[in-house]
């Protein structure tokens, strides 16, 4: 069994990213401000999230609404200017809270949650940032919309739903080579004008910056291995 990384552990590994995503722009020819650093947080309690913090860490991902509903109202009042991101899958009945809680929904992917989400930023006049996430690899069990319905998809969000959508999110299958999947989303972006990609994750977000990822989601590389359900 792993034991529970220490402080300076997790603070030197988000040293350690932060510097490796300065080398990916870099080497891509891309400013380094130009991309957003998302420490990935869920499943992770409150003692290992407050060190990264206090080291300026401001921008955090949760998987689940109810996991960040628990733990994120008692950080962001001890820490100024966070911004809190969903990138699991969000049901429609849950967008309230999502709303009320997230800076940045990465999750978009059918009719009935753009309802729900349109319904609840007019109630709330609150405008997190959308993603519309891409099952580039067709996946069933996974959430997304396919490749060939994005560009009809995101009309909808625009014409149908009145949503500002602000970029595209991907998980390349695990089992296949990311790049091909980050060109095809970067490429849909491009031609539907949009300047957001979140792309990559701990093994992968150098090179998802090469393909034009302007967030990248980091869990395990500066949290460690999640604990065991």
């Amino acid at each position: 069994m792993n034991d529970m990384p220490s402080d300076s552990d997790v603070v030197t590994r988000l040293a350690s990213v932060r510097h490796a995503v300065v080398q990916a722009c870099r080497d891509a020819g891309r400013d380094p401000g130009s991309v957003t650093l998302i420490a990935v947080s869920k499943t992770f309690g409150a003692e290992l999230i407050e060190p990264v913090l206090a080291a300026g860490q401001c921008v955090f991902g949760e998987n689940r609404v109810q996991e960040a509903k628990a733990k994120w109202p008692a950080l962001t009042e001890r820490y100024a200017n966070i911004a809190l991101h969903l990138i699991g899958p969000l049901q429609s009945n849950k967008a309230k809270d999502a709303v009320a809680l997230f800076d940045a929904i990465h999750s978009v992917d059918r009719p009935s949650l753009c309802a729900a989400l349109a319904k609840e930023m007019e109630k709330q006049t609150r405008q997190p940032l959308l993603f519309v996430e891409i099952n580039t690899g067709a996946e069933p069990q996974k959430a997304g919309i396919l490749p060939e319905n994005a560009d009809e998809f995101l009309r909808a969000c625009r014409q149908t739903y009145g949503l500002t959508v602000a970029g595209l999110m991907c998980i390349p299958p695990s089992e296949e080579p990311p790049a091909p999947h980050f060109a095809l989303t970067a490429k849909i972006a491009a031609r539907n004008g949009l300047s957001l990609l979140s792309m990559g994750m701990s093994a992968d977000y150098g090179l998802a910056i090469r393909f034009g990822a302007t967030h990248v989601r980091v869990g395990s590389a500066i949290f460690g291995e999640r604990p065991s359900p």
